[in-house]
């Protein structure tokens, strides 16, 4: 099972207390995957088709408690049709719609007023909605991705508005005919799994997150660590370079003292660091004053060839 199924499983057992939050996840539930029957200018059935049962199962909870529709049978009962599951609602339907403050747009999809979710409990219950029915989480192993998708910009410029009000930053990007609301923070994914009140997945999101962020922290102290190494390693080949020139050149003894004890530990400790080979001259010196001398002797080998090159 993926683990946007395993989110979506959660959040079916997941439901506000309060009449007003039920409202808010139905209206979202029916903007997406809702249709509404019209004779008249007047809602006479209200069907609610998902290819999940447990999505229509949902709705058909929400309406039972909500409205307390008893026995639907034939017209509110889920039914299996070419891999489709749907409820319908006859009776009621003129005052489902009234209480979920549909309306139907010019394009023919349903549009729930903002008025429906005016508490940030009922803007999670209505996040809660929209995910469910249309709604995906990539499995955070391979990537931080949370989108859902719509086919009116209304509706997506809608649940965008709705989840940056927790301090997100949700965006909308349209995809072939279809506009998506989605979110690539893997800390924000973390807040909407909370907010929606997915609170196992939330635990197995934030597991898979910190051993992500610890893996990546450790590749990238390898990383400098091995590029601090390869520094090292062609710094000290180009000094020791410069100082075997000097000596087949001029020789040591041309050199002042601290030079020459420079010189001569380089050659004989190639890998070792500024820091080790200023605790092993005579006189203790500290990394500048190392630095400081294998300049010098790399400006006098670079000078002994200018010269050389000169008589040439």
């Amino acid at each position: 099972m993926s683990f946007s199924s395993k989110v979506k499983e959660e959040l079916v057992l997941a439901e506000g207390a309060a009449r007003h939050c039920r409202l808010a996840e139905l209206a979202a539930l029916a903007s997406l995957c809702g249709y509404v029957c019209y004779r008249n200018g007047q809602a006479v059935c209200l069907e609610f088709h998902a290819e999940n049962e447990i999505i229509v199962r949902k709705c058909f909870t929400l309406l039972e408690k909500t409205f307390n529709i008893r026995g639907m049978t034939a017209s509110g009962k889920v039914l299996k049709e070419a891999n489709r599951f749907q409820i319908r609602v006859q009776n009621q339907a003129i005052k489902i719609c009234q209480a979920l403050k549909l309306e139907q747009t010019r394009e023919g999809v349903l549009f729930a007023s903002s008025l429906i979710a005016q508490n940030t409990c009922c803007k999670r219950a209505f996040i809660r909605g929209a995910f469910l029915a249309a709604g995906s989480i990539s499995d955070p192993r391979k990537a931080y991705h949370f989108e859902v998708v719509f086919l009116a910009r209304k509706q997506a410029e809608q649940l965008r508005d709705m989840i940056n009000s927790f301090s997100m930053e949700a965006k909308v990007i349209v995809r072939k005919k279809y506009y998506v609301v989605y979110v690539k923070e893997g800390s924000q994914i973390a807040d909407l799994l909370n907010i929606m009140g997915a609170h196992v997945a939330l635990m197995d999101f934030e597991n898979i997150r910190i051993l992500k962020e610890m893996r990546n922290s450790i590749n990238r102290q390898v990383n400098c660590d091995a590029a601090n190494i390869n520094k090292t390693v062609r710094a000290s080949a180009k000094q020791i370079d410069d100082i075997i020139y000097i000596r087949d050149s001029i020789g040591f003894s041309k050199l002042t003292k601290g030079l020459e004890e420079i010189a001569e530990l380089r050659i004989e400790y190639p890998e070792a660091s500024l820091k080790e080979l200023g605790e092993m001259m005579s006189v203790p010196l500290g990394k500048s004053g190392v630095n400081h001398r294998l300049k010098r002797l790399s400006s006098i080998a670079d000078d002994l060839r200018e010269l050389k090159e000169d008589l040439v």
